[in-house]
């Protein structure tokens, strides 16, 4: 049998694909029940966080297992195997392994290394466990993989990256400013009650924020996470619970909403945050850049600003002959008749109206003469190659091709935000539209992992590499020494049955033997058995660690002509008494 994980996650799917797939609680408890029942499984883990959904099992047919998994996976995220294939990944065996390590000491996490990953690992495996779905192998990869996790944030610095989601968002909430600064005397709204959104509470009331108000379907639970924060010692912010009817209300008396729930529609629609900020957005500050007004003469702008590309913002003032729409572009900043961005696009017979009336213009003052101070006019003389380059294109396509740079854009200045919104659940509880509303700032899944992305890697992060692959190396080793084990031990009694049977043989032919005697020869002839078989059962021990060494049990079956089915026996008591004799994760 052998370890196949197959799974999406924000490296390798975007968040509306995430979104969709996510798996309920009860979704989750349906696609371990029927992966241990398909043939190529036969263990089964989830894990399933705002990031990632991963299943794990323990399988005895590569491609039969990933084509199965896959299926499962499609089916109970309610996403078309088509439409899921092109984000799923595949580990096998080892890579497998460093994954899951990997996963565990945060390494994979959308901020690198965050510790809640661990909680929700063992929650993976109590829930397998729960459910019978994970035997040996899984019980044994999860457990070390919490070890691992454990060992990572004990021996290094990885915490330093990022230790939580929360913490992320809130940074990015502030803008990298001090989160502290940034929260303090601030009224938060807390929407949800589980691990995330309690970790949000308490990392808000440490913050120095002034309020938590916690709102949760389940109202019990709301006032439970209350208590808990104004009980807390090391803070003393007001904290009380709301039933979720209540947000409405409260979000118009928030500063900072964060929402992570588990449910599958809109928790926070941009229509109510809306309405929760009308009448506290400040009005943008006065005295921003806005177009300047024509000054200098009819339709002139004059100055650095009244030019795009180089062209000075002229007029020529009269439209007799003009194939141009005068009324409508004079005093626009930027536009020129006399360059290029006035004959972009235009037809060949109205360019040649064009040129006459530019050739024969009276109204601005004469005949256009070439200028340095106008870099974008064609001079007859020095722009001989320009103008017949523009000639053939006309006579080839018909038009003079666009070929200016698009106008900038001036942004209306926002305000200063007077509520910040941060969405941790997936699928999203805040409509995503929120971020256009004047006044609001949000932060979601999806720009925290834009925001993460280049994150720089620090000396502590290669530090746990180092950490992971030496755990990767360890556990295939006693994995594949644990693989050889109900080998050696079923040797092991085929050798005791013979000597139990050679005695015997022997008290029949000797059957005056004292007991004194009897026991000598027996102990003599188990010293004998057991001195030839230590030597190859510690070294086929060895070997079969080492990478490769899987063919040692065979070999050992072979050689020593064991029967399959005693072997087997062995492997199912040993999984027997491990399994009693562990506790829950």
């Amino acid at each position: 049998m052998s370890l196949l994980v197959v799974g999406l996650s924000h490296r390798s799917a975007p968040v509306s694909v995430l979104e969709r797939a996510s798996l309920t609680a009860d979704a989750q408890v349906k696609l371990l029940q029927d992966t241990v029942a398909a043939e190529p499984a036969t263990e089964a883990a989830v894990l399933a966080t705002c990031n990632r959904i991963e299943l794990y099992a323990d399988v005895d047919k590569f491609h039969a297992g990933v084509a199965e998994l896959s299926t499962l996976l499609a089916q109970h995220s309610g996403v078309g195997l088509e439409e899921l294939t092109p984000y799923l990944y595949v580990h096998y065996e080892d890579r497998a392994v460093h994954h899951l390590f990997s996963v565990a000491c945060g390494l994979d996490s959308m901020v690198v290394g965050e510790g809640q990953i661990l909680g929700q690992i063992k929650d993976s495996l109590a829930r397998a466990q729960e459910l019978h779905s994970a035997g040996r192998l899984l019980n044994d990869l999860f457990q070390q993989a919490l070890r691992v996790g454990k060992r990572a944030h004990s021996e290094t610095g990885i915490d330093r990256a990022g230790q939580s989601l929360v913490t992320f968002g809130l940074e990015q909430l502030a803008r990298g400013g001090d989160v502290q600064e940034w929260a303090r005397g601030k009224k938060a709204l807390v929407i949800g009650a589980g691990s995330m959104s309690s970790l949000a509470a308490a990392t808000l009331a440490r913050a120095g924020v002034a309020e938590v108000v916690v709102a949760n379907r389940t109202f019990d639970r709301a006032e439970r996470l209350a208590q808990i924060l104004s009980e807390g010692d090391d803070t003393d912010v007001l904290a009380r619970a709301v039933p979720m009817e209540s947000v409405p209300a409260e979000l118009t008396r928030a500063d900072v909403a964060v929402s992570c729930t588990g449910a599958t529609g809109l928790v926070l629609t941009a229509e109510s945050v809306a309405e929760a900020v009308g009448g506290r957005t400040p009005a943008p500050s006065a005295g921003g850049d806005g177009p300047a007004a024509p000054g200098g003469g009819a339709g002139r702008t004059t100055g650095p600003d009244a030019r795009q590309g180089g062209l000075p913002t002229t007029s020529l003032g009269s439209e007799d002959g003009c194939p141009l729409d005068l009324s409508a572009v004079q005093g626009t900043a930027g536009f020129s008749v006399l360059g290029e961005a006035a004959v972009a696009g235009m037809a060949a017979a109205d360019l040649e109206q064009h040129a006459a009336w530019v050739d024969n213009g009276t109204a601005g003052g004469g005949q256009r003469a070439a200028s340095p101070a106008h870099p974008g006019t064609l001079d007859p003389a020095a722009d001989t190659d320009a103008i017949a380059a523009l000639a053939a294109i006309v006579a080839t396509v018909g038009r003079i091709p666009e070929r200016r740079r698009p106008e900038p854009v001036e942004e209306p200045q926002r305000p200063e935000p007077v509520l910040f919104l941060l969405d941790l659940a997936m699928p999203r509880d805040i409509d995503a539209a929120a971020h256009r509303l004047a006044g609001v700032r949000l932060v979601d899944i999806e720009s925290l992992a834009e925001a993460s992305a280049g994150a720089p890697m620090a000396a502590d992060v290669d530090q746990v590499r180092r950490i992971v692959s030496d755990e990767v190396a360890a556990f295939g080793a006693a994995l594949r020494a644990a693989h050889i084990t109900p080998t050696v031990v079923a040797l092991r009694t085929m050798a005791a049955d013979v000597v139990a049977s050679e005695i015997a043989r022997l008290d029949g032919r000797l059957p005056g033997l004292d007991d004194k005697h009897r026991a000598e020869i027996t102990q003599t002839v188990r010293r004998v058995v057991d001195k030839l078989l230590h030597a190859p059962t510690v070294r086929v021990k060895q070997l079969a660690a080492e990478p490769g060494g899987a063919g040692y049990a065979d070999a050992l079956r072979t050689l020593f002509d064991l029967d399959p089915e005693t072997v087997a026996a062995v492997s199912r008591a040993e999984d027997s008494t491990t399994q009693r004799d562990r506790g829950p994760a």
